[in-house]
Formats: structure tokens, sequence, C-alpha cells
């Protein structure tokens, strides 16, 4: 038989009085576990914690608001649990603390504001919750190490904050699925992280010890249509995904500076005009997804150029022309990445362009059509430029020459009279020729 893996699970309530029995605790990880009821005040009081991990359980209730400073607490996981109420004020006593995973429980409130005085923030998720509120603007001027921004599946509303831009570590920003409003912010191709990629080197506080390893954090992404989570190559990832909300305006040229990115969604939201030319600039794009927006105008040829394009969708638009065929676009072969278009044509469309193929190059180049059109309308021009020219000579000359003109009149007048009198005689001659001799 072969080799059977047995999993011990730790089940029941936590210790109330765990301050109590281990106090020179520094690392508590019970992650993906049984246990439930809820977490006790206690645990606040263990003052040489350094990583708190309860991800993956079934605990309930509020998360204890009893926090003091510490200058120790590095690491706060409480995920995938049913914990409900606010996140707690005390937060913002834990001043060093560079890890906070919130996600997928039932919290409500607005984005707390205790998390002001966390300035050591690499990651921030409090996705898949009942959170609600505009997200502060002040985020930006406080968050400068910040590589995780994970806000997604919750009820947050009003604008992306400007701000926001001025993270220049964000790798990840998810704001997807919520209720935010307007523009996508103009300012959004500044975020340097996501030009350059990832750089291993991070500013620490001196005298503050940190593990900077990431191999223990687990951070979940939508990319090419599926949900995966990351924990190894975490640092590695640079995505963006601002979709399910109701954004409107066109997409902005800068997020094109973005050429760190390996994911981008801005679907499902009511997003208008062209798709920026310069999208072929960005050459890490993995996936690309445009899907369920009012975007028009043509499929920019230069996305031909995203060699490593392996997942595209931009269906449900208002795109037309034909779709750009070569490089890239002979791998994105099905047709329901492009369903919903009406008016756009070519493989793998069932419906065919009507284009004169000898008007266009092998590239669908249509430059030399509109040369044609050009010299066309340059030799119409240049014959009516000579008929005028000719025609207004003759006539000033007419107009201004009084003799000329006495001269020329007279020609036409001898002219006609001897044409009329030529005529008249070569008349009696068929006349005289017709009738014959008379008879006597």
């Amino acid at each position: 038989m072969g080799n059977i893996k047995e999993y011990i699970y730790i089940t029941g309530p936590l210790l109330q009085n765990i301050a109590l029995r281990l106090p020179n605790l520094s690392h508590l990880l019970l992650g993906n576990n049984l246990i439930n009821d809820s977490i006790p005040n206690s645990l606040c009081k263990i003052n040489s914690l350094y990583i708190l991990d309860f991800s993956g359980n079934n605990l309930v209730g509020s998360i204890p608001n009893c926090w003091s400073k510490s200058k120790r607490l590095n690491e706060i996981n409480l995920s995938s649990n049913k914990l409900s109420g606010i996140v707690p004020s005390s937060f913002g006593n834990l001043s060093i603390l560079a890890w906070l995973h919130l996600n997928n429980n039932s919290l409500e409130g607005e984005f707390p504001s205790c998390l002001r005085n966390l300035k050591q923030l690499l990651i921030l998720d409090i996705g898949d919750n009942q959170m609600s509120g505009a997200i502060p603007s002040w985020i930006g001027d406080i968050f400068s190490l910040m590589q995780i921004l994970r806000l997604r599946k919750n009820k947050f509303q009003g604008n992306i904050p400007s701000q926001l831009c001025k993270l220049p570590a964000l790798q990840i920003l998810d704001l997807s699925n919520n209720k935010l409003i307007g523009l996508i912010p103009h300012c959004i191709g500044k975020l340097t992280a996501m030009i350059q990629g990832y750089k291993p080197s991070v500013s620490l506080a001196p005298g503050e010890p940190r593990y900077l390893e990431w191999y223990d954090q687990d951070v979940s992404q939508i990319i090419k249509g599926r949900e995966d989570h990351y924990t190894r190559n975490l640092k590695l990832v640079a995505n963006m995904d601002l979709s399910n909300n109701n954004l409107s305006g066109p997409i902005p040229k800068g997020i094109t500076l973005l050429t760190a990115l390996r994911g981008l969604n801005l679907s499902h939201n009511h997003l208008s005009g062209e798709i920026p030319t310069t999208i072929g600039d960005m050459k890490s794009l993995e996936s690309l997804d445009l899907s369920h927006d009012q975007l028009s105008s043509s499929i920019p040829h230069t996305m031909s150029s995203l060699t490593f394009l392996s997942a595209l969708n931009l269906s449900y638009n208002n795109l037309s022309g034909p779709i750009p065929q070569g490089n890239q676009f002979l791998t994105l072969n099905d047709p329901s990445i492009y369903g919903g278009n009406q008016f756009l044509c070519g493989a793998p469309l069932s419906n065919h362009c009507d284009v004169d193929e000898d008007d266009r190059d092998e590239s669908g180049d249509e430059d030399g059509k509109e040369d044609n059109v050009v010299e066309k309308w340059l030799f119409y021009f240049v014959i009516a430029l000579g008929f005028g020219s000719g025609f207004w000579v003759v006539i000033g000359v007419l107009l201004l020459k009084k003799s000329w003109r006495h001269a020329y009149f007279r020609c036409i007048d001898d002219a006609l009279l001897r044409i009329n009198g030529t005529f008249r005689r070569e008349l009696a001659k068929l006349k005289k020729t017709c009738m014959g001799n008379p008879v006597d």
C-alpha cells in the first residue's frame, strides 16, 4: 500500500488566559486549523509576540481592541475566518507592523484611520469584506513602502484618489469589485515599481529587526481569468485590477507607461474612447482584460508586439474594423475574446472584412490608399487651375483691348458670312444634281 498522509488539526477555542500560559511567546502560527470561538483579549498582553497567524480557521466575533504599543509585532494574519465588526483602532499602536492580512472575513466600517500610524506596512490586504466609504487620500502620503494594496470585493465608493500615484513601491493594486466611480487618475503612469519592476532593496528603520522574506506571505490575484494564490514568487508579481466598478472616461495614456505590469484588468466598467496605441509598449503583459466596457474605434496594431500576452479579452465593447493579423494575434484565436463587437471583422471571427486586398499591404497598412487619394485630388486641382488660367487669359485680353475685341468679333462675322455663302452654293449644286435637266 502507498503512504497515506495524515493531517492533525487543532480544534476548539483558544486559551482565554494564553498570556499567562505562554508569556514569552514570539511566533504563534496556528493557520489552517479548525479553531473556533473568539480571539481572547489576553493575546494583546504578550509583549514578545512577533508573528500572529490565525488564518484559515473558524474564528468569530470581533478583533480585540486592546493592542498596546509594541516594538516587536511584525505580522498579523487573520484572513479567511468569520470575524465581524470593525478594524480595532488600537492597531494604530503597532508602529512596526509590516504585514497585515484581514481579508476574507465580514469586517465592516470605513477604511480605518488608525492605519495612518503604520508607516512600515508592506502589505495591506482587507479584501473580501463588507467595508464601505471612500478610499482616503492620505494613503499616498503614509504608505511609502507599501508594495501590495488589496481592497477588492468591498463596498468602497467615490473616486480613486490621485494620491495613490505617490506610492513608489506599489506592485499590486487591486480595487476590483467595489462601487468606485469617476475617471482613472491620469497620473497612474507614475507608479515607479510598476515601471521598473521588483527592487530587492527596502529601506529599514535604523535598529529595527524585521523578516524581509516573502515566502510565508499569501495574496490571491485573478490573472488570466483564474484566481491564484501567490506565495514564493509574490514579490515578483506586478498587477493592476480595477474591474467591476463604475469607472468612466477614457483609458489614460499614462497607464501604458507601466511596462513591468504582468496583468491589467479594466473590465466591467463604463470606460469609453480608444485603446491607446502605445499599449504595445507594455512588453511584460501576460493578461489583458478590457471586456464589457464602451471602448470604440479599432484594435491597435501595436498590440501584436506583446509577445508574452497569452490571455486577452476585448469582448462586449464597440470596437470596429479588422482584427490585427500576425505575430501574437496568431495565438489569440478564440472568437469569444472578440465577441459582442458588432463591427469587428476578420479571423478568427466568421464575418470577413469587405476590404480590397490590392489596396493594402501585408501588414494591413493603409498609407498607400491615402497617398492615392491625395494624388487624385492634386491631379484634379492642376487641371482646374490650367483651365481657369487659360480661360481668364483669353477673356481678360478681350475685355481690356477694345480694338482686339472688335477685330475678334469682325473675324467671327466674316467667318460666319463665308460659311453661309459656301453653304448656299453647295446647297444649290446639290439641288440641281438631284433634280437633273428638265425634259422637253
